[in-house]
């Protein structure tokens, strides 16, 4: 037959009573490291700082519960400095600097320059420095160059065909004259 998986084995659940038992040793341990670290002044015996240790023992629940949730996985056991980390923080209205210059993308960027030197072509082109508009200017100087000499030779055409005509009507004149 098939072996059984890990799945199958008994579980141990921790009862609500043991887990508030180990939090509140926590807390005492902490509490000792921290008079230690005093001097000792917390031994002394200040019964108002006890007492108001005592009424905060609800508030250290919530912060430590709040800092178990914020931190997850092996975070919360070895503090990590990690310079490629970028820690995010909000900044409130009052410290948003609306003014300022503004970063563009590399996108906006490329696009402005990318007008910028297509308007400085069209100047240069309309002022007849480029390449191409030198070449458009050659060009349009042959075609008129063209268009002169055939309207010149129709001129001429026409002129001929003028004096053609009036040397025929003279001739006629002439015939019918005699």
């Amino acid at each position: 037959g098939r072996k059984g998986g890990h799945k199958g084995r008994a579980r141990q659940y921790t009862s609500p009573e043991e887990i508030d038992a180990q939090l509140q040793a926590e807390k005492q341990k902490a509490r000792e490291e921290e008079e230690q670290e005093e001097g000792g002044e917390g031994a002394t015996g200040d019964p108002k700082k006890e007492k108001k240790s005592l009424d905060s023992d609800e508030s250290d629940e919530d912060d430590e519960d709040y800092q178990q949730q914020k931190r997850k996985g092996v975070e919360g056991l070895i503090d990590i400095e990690n310079p490629n980390r970028v820690i995010q923080t909000t900044k409130k209205v009052t410290q948003l600097d609306l003014d300022g210059p503004k970063e563009l993308s590399r996108r906006e960027r490329e696009e402005i320059e990318k007008q910028k030197a297509k308007e400085r072509y069209m100047k240069m082109h309309l002022a007849g420095k480029t390449e191409q508009a030198k070449a458009d200017l050659a060009r349009l100087a042959i075609i008129r160059k063209q268009r002169e000499e055939a309207a010149r030779k129709k001129e001429e055409e026409r002129k001929a065909k003028d004096e053609a005509a009036m040397a025929g009507k003279r001739l006629q004149s002439l015939s019918l004259n005699k």
